[in-house]
């Protein structure tokens, strides 16, 4: 029964159906084969119901909320504006301020695709003007944006707690220094890359001028709030203020006190809109956490996780070729599944097999999430280049092969990660 739903929702996946229809066919699969099986109709629409019936989950649409409205808002600019300005004219400055700019982003939107798609739209013709290679500055946001997953707070986490039953402050805390050694080995190759083909220093010396111009305290005074963001979503959680759900609360009315007051870059007009595409972000996620809380329990009646367990057993016997294992499976199907889709599925499933061999859950899921985060980069269904493409004015194919060297960096941060648990739990 348990080979019948696994190569329903395979076959469902290649025919190319939505991945919660795929799992909603294989989740009624027994019960149509088999009238008797316990998983019924009721067992299923309980599991539905009860996986939405949780405090946490809250703090997925408001953190999208408070994203919508701070990208709205303009945020981005201002942010890179700070980091440009302590850049200056060195080498590789502006393309690594737009890394940093990425790692500040994604603590406000918590998302890859809308960190890509807010920083990108901002920073790629700025890129252009000062005469980088299009395809370069595109790659540039494609990949760094994966970073909006990894440093809190990142919706993944929270679907990881949340169908894992660890702690979502921990994931949260467990994320920050990852996600700063992904932005350095990007920044080293924007670097390596600089070297290697020049830049236009004549054009960077007077974008700087501008900035300069202007003074340092007047550009970090227009950027304060926008940097303040951050400080106040993770300094309110780590500081025991606040939950996280509590925190994403305070995020939206940090982010329309900011963008209609002070910044004024949106209208009261705005914001009933902003509340609709919210709510249209978050009706696919909430129907895709539904229905996988649903399949799980049909898996634990199928007792998925013994089988995989014992599978694995059979020619796994240590962490670290359970590990080897998990990167190339994770690297090859964060090529097809979203995140938080491979995330509701296989975390679970892992889970029981990695504490078997005395890996931390809050370790596991960093590992898990950074290596679909490299998914976003990767044909054939790589988010971020479909977000970056456009905005580059160039095609996927040629996108995905300039970021390649951003995507080796991505991986060698990722076994990092994996084999040097401190750097995830050293924080905590």
């Amino acid at each position: 029964m348990l080979g019948l739903v696994f190569g329903a929702f395979l076959v469902a996946m290649v025919l190319g159906l939505p991945m919660a229809v795929a799992m909603g066919l294989a989740t009624f699969i027994p019960q149509a084969v088999n009238s008797s099986f316990p998983g019924n109709m009721n067992y299923i629409v309980q599991g539905l119901i009860g996986g939405l019936n949780t405090t946490p989950i809250l703090a997925i649409p408001l953190f999208m909320l408070s994203g919508a409205l701070m990208t709205r808002g303009g945020i981005s600019k201002k942010l890179f504006d700070i980091f440009a300005y302590i850049a200056g004219k060195k080498t590789a400055g502006v393309p690594c301020a737009v890394v940093v700019t990425c790692l500040f982003y994604g603590a406000i939107s918590g998302s890859g695709p809308a960190t890509a798609a807010a920083v990108g739209a901002m920073c790629i013709p700025i890129l252009v003007e000062l005469g980088y290679d299009k395809v370069f500055s595109a790659a540039i946001v494609a990949t760094a944006g994966g970073l909006g997953v990894i440093i809190p707070p990142s919706i993944p986490f929270i679907m990881y707690a949340l169908f894992t039953q660890e702690s979502v402050g921990d994931m949260f805390t467990a994320g920050i220094i990852p996600g700063c050694l992904i932005a350095a080995t990007i920044m080293f190759y924007c670097w390596f890359y600089c070297k290697r083909h020049g830049e236009d220093k004549a054009k960077i010396a007077e974008n700087y001028a501008r900035l300069k111009k202007r003074g340092f305290i007047r550009v970090f005074i227009d950027g304060f709030w926008a940097v303040l963001t951050p400080v106040i979503i993770l300094g309110g959680i780590y500081g025991g203020y606040v939950t996280p759900t509590e925190a994403a609360c305070v995020s939206v009315f940090y982010a329309l006190i900011v963008c209609l007051f002070i910044y004024r870059t949106i209208s009261i007009k705005d914001v009933p809109q902003l509340l609709k595409d919210a709510i249209a972000s978050y009706a696919p996620i909430c129907f895709l956490i539904g229905l996988a809380t649903g399949f799980g329990r049909i898996l634990t009646l199928l007792r998925a996780g013994d089988v995989v367990q014992g599978f694995l057993a059979s020619f796994i016997d240590n962490r670290v070729a359970f590990f080897i294992f998990l990167n190339v499976l994770l690297l090859i199907l964060g090529m097809f599944m979203d995140v938080g889709a491979a995330v509701v599925i296989l975390a679970p499933i892992l889970l029981p097999v990695a504490k078997g061999f005395g890996i931390d859950g809050i370790h596991l899921g960093i590992v898990m999430v950074t290596n679909l985060a490299v998914g976003f980069v990767t044909p054939p269904f790589g988010m971020n280049l479909f977000v970056a493409a456009p905005l580059g004015e160039t095609n996927v194919a040629t996108l995905g092969k300039k970021a390649l060297p951003f995507i080796a960096c991505f991986i060698v941060a990722l076994l990092m990660i994996t084999f040097i648990p401190q750097i995830s739990m050293c924080l905590l």
